[in-house]
């Protein structure tokens, strides 16, 4: 009932393994493994690996820290729905009602998303074969990363399946999975680094020590989940119960969200108690009151304080401690930015399908440009608002003494502004994939994806240019093409911390990155409105 005769893993396996999406996923996944172990390979004609072994351990390393991120990324998006899916398809009250007991259940969804993780994983074994033989590591190391990154992936698991278990809705889900998982993720990384000059101790926690703490991790994780299904609170009206804001309020533990008291009521109004003005744009007035806090605050709550709990630590390294540091807070902000701002507004038009709603959006005598203003002011308002509680920091480190960044107070405005396109850029990137797309979920990993290729491939491409080929002309070229990436465009600016410690300036880069940016957020407003009027207008 648990494995063999699990009728979740069966009906999941079924399902998710013969999908489209998966053969492509695992196109691509082997063929991004395979282009990276292509450009790390040793180039020299002859090589003496049996003295220098540095080129093929630095191959293997690099194809196993790969490996590891990309995983890492990936599970959320086969786990952080495996309950909130059933709760959106109206078929939660139904398996709870079945005579299945919830570890079965759990255990289920669990083994059903780190089965299609696991194909991944062995369709990557003969690509590392073939780098065993080049030398420089045992198979007794490849062994033991090959256990720890199976501990990791299934501890990553559960936590997206557990904070499914609180949620209604997938997006909050992959959210708050997404704030978890990230710096576990870094911190993973930045162990496996340090500890490279030592294989044997590595070996030994690699083995033994990693997946005892990610065993400890996943039990405290996995009978609360049990629990919360075997008596849930959540029942009732197809699982869809409004929250009402004020009970909540009370019951609420840590952070409370006041919509009555500045600064909460910018992004969580107050329920409307009177009529609504003629001039007011009934889209925004739904959008902010009633669509994004219908489900409560919960979510929101736990984004917050996640961040600055992140952010705190980042403040004092960043700010004050090295000052050089600070393109890389700001580069913290415009990576928060990416994290939530497709989440409310990758849903502005899917969202109105799913709910069967855009037939009657499209009777009114709003206007295209109506309609999307409100959807967008609203995302954006939210955006912004959560992005200023870990964005302040740095008008924090310029206004308070010894005021190190005075004198570069043109800099402190230059973060701002990368901070605040990035944000326009996401949020309007995410409504453009919300045209294309009937569900939420797939606009909004679209739109995560088409991200991460504009911010994060260039900066990728570079750190392989200048690790593999330092010495190539073809590095300057690929510096010059980063100006796509706001976290470029922050270690773009002037920093003069002292006159013996400085930052250049890049200027191309920056102004680069404003302008393309700038042209393609126009670009994308105008083709809304045109495909609106195109496709909408029309038909549907």
């Amino acid at each position: 009932m648990y494995l063999l005769e699990n009728p979740v893993l069966q009906r999941e396996l079924l399902v998710n393994l013969r999908m489209t999406r998966a053969f492509v996923l695992l196109f691509a996944y082997v063929s991004l493994l395979g282009a990276v172990v292509l450009m790390a390979w040793p180039q020299g004609e002859r090589l003496d690996l049996t003295q220098s072994p540095e080129e093929a351990r630095r191959l293997v390393n690099l194809f196993f820290l790969g490996q590891y991120v990309l995983m890492s990324l990936l599970v959320p998006s086969f786990a952080a729905g495996a309950i909130t899916g059933e709760k959106e398809r109206q078929t939660y009250e139904m398996l709870l009602a079945s005579p299945m007991r919830p570890q079965a259940i759990v255990l289920g969804k669990l083994m059903a998303a780190m089965a299609h993780l696991a194909v991944l994983v062995f369709s990557s074994l003969p690509i590392v074969m073939l780098c065993l033989p080049l030398g420089g590591v045992s198979p007794y190391e490849v062994g033991a990363t090959y256990i720890a990154m199976a501990a990791s992936t299934i501890t990553f698991g559960m936590i997206c399946i557990s904070m499914s278990s609180y949620f209604t809705r997938t997006l909050a889900s992959l959210v708050v999975s997404y704030l978890i998982i990230l710096p576990l993720v870094l911190l993973g990384v930045t162990l496996y680094r340090a500890f490279e000059e030592t294989a044997g101790f590595r070996l030994i926690v690699l083995t033994f020590f990693f997946p005892a703490a990610c065993a400890a991790v996943c039990t405290a994780l996995f009978f609360p989940v049990c629990r919360r299904l075997l008596h849930p609170p959540d029942v009732g009206a197809e699982a869809k119960e409004v929250v009402d804001p004020d009970l909540e309020q009370k019951a609420a533990v840590g952070m409370v969200i006041r919509s009555e008291q500045f600064p909460d009521r910018l992004f969580a109004p107050p329920k409307r108690n009177d009529v609504m003005a003629d001039k007011l744009n009934p889209i925004l007035d739904k959008e902010m009151r009633s669509e994004l806090f219908g489900q409560g605050t919960l979510m929101l709550r736990l984004v917050i304080q996640l961040s600055m709990f992140l952010a705190l630590p980042l403040m004092a390294v960043c700010c004050f401690v090295k000052p050089l540091l600070l393109p890389a807070y700001a580069g913290y902000v415009v990576l928060f930015n990416i994290l939530v701002g497709p989440v409310f507004s990758a849903g502005s038009i899917t969202g109105e399908r799913e709910r069967q709603t855009l037939e009657l959006l499209l009777t009114t005598t709003l206007s295209p440009w109506q309609i999307l203003w409100g959807k967008m002011y609203s995302s954006l308002r939210v955006s912004y608002v959560l992005t200023a509680f870990v964005g302040w920091p740095l008008l924090l480190a310029w206004l308070l003494p010894p005021w190190t960044y005075f004198r570069d107070t043109a800099t402190i405005a230059g973060y701002l502004a990368i901070i605040l396109m990035s944000g326009l850029t996401t949020t309007t990137l995410a409504i453009f994939c919300s045209v294309f797309f009937r569900k939420t979920a797939t606009a909004m990993m679209t739109s995560y994806m088409l991200i991460m290729l504009l911010y994060a491939a260039p900066l990728v491409i570079q750190w392989l240019s200048l690790l593999l080929y330092p010495s190539a002309s073809g590095t300057s070229i690929v510096a010059k093409l980063t100006f796509t990436s706001p976290f470029a465009a922050a270690y773009a600016l002037p920093l003069t911390i002292s006159q013996d410690v400085a930052i250049k300036a890049n200027w191309p880069v920056f102004f680069g990155y404003m302008a393309l940016y700038g042209v393609l957020n126009l670009s994308l407003l105008f083709s809304i409105v045109e495909l609106f009027n195109a496709r909408w207008r029309v038909s549907d």
